[in-house]
């Protein structure tokens, strides 16, 4: 392809243009690229791909507290004993009188005896691997979109996650072990956010919701892989389930930084020409085009190479509309991971087979993928956001009232359902409502207060297991109120998504002034 025009990405008004009308002919991004590149070569789906399979051992790493945490079985060591057959509760019962079903280091509990001490203790380990996501997500959110970029923070992130997994089959104590989880988690806070914006902007608009979806169903295959580890090994030591599933995420963050390539949105945006010509000329090669022109003239509207590490979350702090929407997605977010992360770790207080019941949450996953992607082709963000969060609350408060096991477990389900695909789009949303130069950023204190949500989840499940209210029931009332927030946000079906701040601002400024014009009267409005 010889072309010597310039890829320009513009924004504002032209001067003969009426002030209120929304341009006709303003290049995005996408549009330029795939003038000189053509469109999304196979080439660029594997990186995609290969981005997106991160979110496996995220799954991995963020539930595998179900079964190494979990409490286990336990018997009378005399059927006769009427005081001992007559209790649900070891801790009332002297020492001699009952045992594990399962030897003692199959869970952490049984290991470090644990199964009378407080909630908060319990709960720790879990809970510690969510705050160390909460503090990882504060601290590194920006590098992605500042100093290190897309694929060097999720290689970063991948290392981390694994080398303190394998560490974690050391721990002598719940105290070593829990800070371990933590460390874990502080590496792994940003691995779903690098791998989903990483995926999404190595491909042009006609891919893009479909890349998202396939990072989804990644984190639900990962998810799903779990219970059949656990079963494999069950009856082995806890530490047996790190060592699977550490391993494996070790050998595929060296191979990450090989063979996945840096987003030339976030190059671009940042003022790194070079790169990005050489990235943008390769996926050229690999679409069949030859490109002669020398992309001397590639700029952007804005030059942000100077930007430092924390100037993206202040950017996003001095914007009004973009404080409101962060507000309200995040508010959001919290609701959703409270659910998200509580539901997977309640389904131990239920008294069905705990390798079923996970197995069932875990195949929710895959289907509300598939559902995920008919809402946001069908369906505006904000309605779905709202009726999903509804919908989960009205089932996680069923819950507390139901008494058949089996008809509970199927009411949790669809509970677990609703929020998984809740939370898929208000990912995508949260892509489509923050402009690049500061895109992973936002999304990192998005995925930061589903966190948050997720530090209490533990305790609550600890509670519940005397009071299922104090689960089921404050779950169910937390993502029913933050899902309201929705509301709030405007809506982005069908929007490019932008660059800068600026052309964000003005882009929604326009669309305001837009809807006040009468399409009778402005046959010229796009």
């Amino acid at each position: 392809m010889d072309d010597s025009t310039p890829l320009l990405l513009s924004y504002g008004p032209s001067e003969t243009q009426h002030p209120k009308v929304k341009k006709a002919a303003s290049p995005s991004f996408d549009d330029a690229v795939e003038h000189y590149v053509g469109g999304t070569s196979s080439y660029q789906l594997f990186q995609a791909l290969f981005a997106s399979l991160a979110w496996v051992f995220d799954a991995q790493q963020t539930f595998i507290n179900v079964f190494t945490d979990a409490e286990p079985s336990w018997h009378c060591i005399r059927a006769d004993d009427p005081s001992c057959s007559s209790t649900g509760n070891p801790c009332s019962l002297p020492k001699g009188s009952w045992a594990w079903d399962l030897p003692t280091h199959t869970s952490i509990v049984s290991e470090w005896d644990l199964e009378c001490s407080r909630s908060a203790l319990a709960g720790l380990p879990a809970s510690a691997y969510f705050i160390g996501c909460l503090v990882g997500g504060l601290l590194l959110a920006t590098l992605a979109d500042s100093l290190l970029g897309r694929k060097k923070m999720l290689f970063f992130s991948c290392l981390t996650m694994s080398l303190a997994g394998a560490l974690t089959v050391i721990s002598p104590n719940v105290w070593v072990y829990s800070a371990l989880r933590f460390i874990c988690g502080f590496g792994r806070a940003t691995v779903a956010t690098c791998a989903l914006v990483l995926s999404t902007e190595i491909v042009n608009k006609k891919w893009r919701d479909g890349v998202s979806i396939i990072g989804f169903v990644c984190f639900g295959l990962g998810f799903l892989s779990l219970p059949a580890i656990a079963y494999i090994n069950r009856g082995s030591s806890w530490r047996t389930l790190y060592l699977w599933t550490s391993i494996p995420s070790f050998c595929y963050s060296i191979l990450l930084y090989f063979l996945v390539q840096e987003s030339p949105r976030w190059l671009l945006v940042r003022g790194r020409r070079e790169e990005a010509i050489h990235i943008l000329k390769s996926i050229a090669v690999s679409n069949g085009n030859v490109i002669t022109s020398s992309f001397s003239t590639l700029v952007t509207s804005e030059d942000v190479g100077n930007v430092g590490i924390f100037t993206a979350m202040k950017i996003l702090w001095e914007k009004r509309w973009a404080f409101r929407r962060l507000m309200a997605i995040t508010t959001v977010a919290f609701g959703l991971g409270m659910v998200y992360y509580g539901m997977p770790l309640n389904v131990g207080n239920l008294t069905s087979n705990i390798y079923l019941s996970v197995t069932y949450n875990a195949l929710a996953e895959l289907p509300s993928s598939l559902i995920t992607f008919f809402c946001i082709e069908n369906f505006n963000r904000r309605s779905s956001s709202l009726i999903l969060t509804t919908l989960s609350g009205v089932c996680s408060i069923l819950c507390v009232f139901l008494k058949i096991e089996g008809l509970k477990l199927a009411v949790e389900v669809v509970s677990f359902f609703s929020a998984c695909t809740a939370l898929n789009v208000a990912l995508i949303y949260s892509i489509e409502l923050f402009p690049t130069c500061v895109r992973n950023s936002a999304i990192s204190l998005v995925r930061q207060a589903l966190v948050l949500g997720g530090v209490f989840a533990p305790i609550l499940v600890v509670e519940g297991r005397r009071n299922s209210f104090l689960s089921f029931g404050v779950f169910g009332l937390v993502i029913g109120c933050c899902g309201l927030f929705a509301a709030c946000l405007p809506e982005t079906r069908g929007r490019s998504i932008c660059d800068t701040m600026e052309e964000e601002e003005y882009n929604t400024m326009e669309e305001e002034e837009y809807k006040e014009i009468p399409s009778s009267n402005n046959p010229s409005v796009v």
